[in-house]
């Protein structure tokens, strides 16, 4: 897979203004109406210096990864990312994950994979990604709500954990839960929004491409708690909310997994959820989207302008049929 680097596109110094922004969708809560510096090389010792180090620095070190950028793609700003995004854990509310994630307890932090698989384990994250190689990558993410923004991750591919548990032959699909502490996050003390815990999953292809990456930051720091701390999956070429965030299970499964939009409203909401611009939302139309700090719509791009990486795991499929 041929990948342009995303140095000779942007750099970090090119942030998109908050000019802008959208106006804040309140969300009617009922079952069916849901829009639900750059550090080069190798590096010794931990990547991080851990979030309960005593003075709480919270910067990562990584290698520069590989984007795909068009020249009008521009980095949002990092006020942009973490006060504006959905994260209904914590509220319904664009701003609601700011503002409502300061009690949330990040680390220690334990992920728990297993199903069908020859090695199964829980690993202990903080430990896991001290000593790995992380790297950057400049991502779109594009909202199924039709805003989107491009943002500068870091992590590792996901395929690079997977690997370790040795999926067995019969294993089909992955499942992902989010973390439930209603203490702690406020948005699950109500079942009216959704039910916890917040399940997504992935074909087991789709989960081993090289595109599908596992985040742990976010501009060169540690993920906030409002972008799905500790750790969250970014799956460029579908909707935001495929991207799960504050994982503390991984399952290996036969069968697909029900994840939690389609069992909420299956009929504006799949398994696939690849972005579509052919292919409109029941209630409003996806050929177009709203980049967050631009004023005019821009148009959406056939698996968010990833199909030349991911088009041929859907050949044969109807693309539109996809939602």
């Amino acid at each position: 897979m041929l990948l342009r680097n995303a140095k000779d596109k942007i750099n970090h110094s090119e942030i998109t203004p908050k000019e802008t922004f959208l106006n804040r969708r309140k969300i009617i809560l009922s079952s069916s109406f849901f829009l639900p510096g750059y550090l080069s090389g190798k590096f010794l010792g931990n990547n991080v210096n851990a979030a309960t180090s005593k003075n709480n620095e919270k910067t990562l070190r990584y290698s520069k990864g590989y984007s795909k950028l068009n020249s009008d793609d521009t980095l949002n700003s990092k006020i942009d990312i973490t006060t504006y995004n959905n994260f209904y854990e914590f509220g319904t509310s664009k701003n609601d994950p700011s503002e409502k994630s300061q009690d949330f307890k990040a680390f220690p932090w334990t992920v728990d994979v297993g199903g069908l698989c020859l090695n199964p384990r829980k690993i202990d994250l903080r430990e896991y990604i001290k000593d790995i190689d992380l790297e950057e990558r400049i991502y779109r993410l594009r909202c199924v709500e039709a805003w989107s923004m491009v943002i500068p991750w870091i992590g590792i591919p996901l395929s690079k954990l997977l690997k370790q548990f040795e999926p067995v032959g019969s294993a089909k699909y992955i499942q992902f839960e989010t973390v439930y502490r209603p203490k702690e996050m406020p948005g699950q003390r109500s079942r009216r929004i959704l039910p916890w815990p917040y399940i997504e999953g992935l074909r087991l292809d789709e989960a081993m491409n090289d595109l599908t990456f596992l985040a742990f930051g976010l501009y060169g720091e540690l993920l906030p708690n409002q972008n799905g701390a500790p750790i969250r999956l970014v799956i460029p070429w579908k909707y935001g909310f495929k991207s799960i965030k504050s994982i503390v299970k991984i399952t290996f499964t036969k069968e697909e997994p029900l994840n939690t939009w389609k069992r909420m409203a299956p009929r504006e909401y799949g398994f696939f959820a690849n972005v579509n611009p052919n292919v409109d939302h029941p209630r409003w139309s996806q050929s177009r989207e709203r980049r967050i700090g631009e004023f005019f719509r821009r148009p959406t791009l056939m698996f968010n302008g990833y199909a030349e990486e991911v088009g041929h795991m859907y050949s044969g499929m109807d693309l539109n049929k996809f939602y």
